[in-house]
């Protein structure tokens, strides 16, 4: 009789503790519930009884960018309208290698179509092409829409999505947006939307050909996305190795050398196996 109850299909996803008190409430009593548990435990059935939801694994996306238009990172942020709980809506889409905005928008509303064309405008500009370029964003509603996808799916550009709420999984974006906020001419809020589009047109600019990078050797976005850190590296030794024959006595350990070259960029990079993996 116990079991059978407990197996109804009413109480067939319920721990013995809400079986018991509802059957309370409706004037019933059965045995405790120490003894559901015991009966249950005897037929091999004490488990998890609720329905539970089942996520699917995701897994960690492993991204390598060793030059420019090889990975990008795209995202959107909220920019404070006039009002509380008012907002514009910034999307950026981010060079991880060079650190350079290829493309950046500000709109009133998040879009799967807006993004969709702010994507293919900065595909268009950069002359990318087929199996040229991933693309890396979170799991947000336009970063997984249709439009997007099959966006990308024409252009031969491959997609990948952070693992959710995992914020480690989309770094370069999340650093760009830090970047702009903790400028000190960033508003509390703007009062409209041509404004924020203007303040956009002075920061990227800023960004992108002023801003000296710790990531990419203290070199601007602009100069590692055309190619000429190399050069940049190179002069810079030689102003410094003029200074040093100038004046060696202000070096006190070694000649300066300049910031090292840009490194390849990851999005998570792949742990080394250790030697017992390796031979296990």
């Amino acid at each position: 009789m116990v079991l059978e109850t407990l197996h109804s299909e009413r109480f067939r996803d319920a721990a013995p503790a809400q079986v018991y008190a509802t059957l309370l409430d409706e004037g019933t009593y059965l045995c405790s519930e120490r003894t559901m548990y015991r009966l249950l435990g005897a037929a091999d059935e004490v488990r998890e009884r609720r329905d539970l939801a089942r996520h699917p694994m995701y897994s960690r996306p492993e991204l390598l960018a060793e030059r420019p238009n090889e990975v990008w990172s795209w995202d959107i942020t909220k920019l404070r309208g006039p009002a509380k709980w008012t907002y514009f809506y910034l999307y950026v889409v981010l060079d991880i290698y060079s650190r350079y905005v290829v493309g950046w928008m500000v709109a009133h509303r998040e879009s799967a179509e807006l993004a969709r064309r702010l994507i293919a405008d900065s595909a268009a500009k950069q002359a990318i092409t087929l199996g040229q370029l991933t693309i890396h964003a979170d799991r947000g509603s336009s970063m997984r829409s249709k439009p997007v996808a099959m966006l990308l799916s024409d252009l031969g550009i491959t997609k990948s999505h952070s693992r959710p709420h995992v914020s480690n999984d989309n770094p370069y974006s999340e650093s760009q947006f830090k970047t702009m906020k903790y400028r000190p001419e960033f508003p509390e809020r703007f009062l409209t939307i041509e404004e924020a589009r203007a303040f956009g047109q002075e920061f990227f600019h800023w960004y992108n050909t002023e801003h000296r990078h710790t990531g990419i050797g203290l070199c601007t976005p602009a100069t590692v996305h055309a190619g000429q850190a190399a050069a940049v590296h190179a002069a810079r030794a030689v102003v410094l190795s003029t200074a040093y024959a100038v004046h060696p006595e202000r070096f006190v350990r070694q000649a300066p050398v300049p910031p090292p070259l840009p490194a390849p960029a990851w999005i998570n990079q792949p742990v080394p196996a250790t030697s017992d993996e390796v031979t296990h």
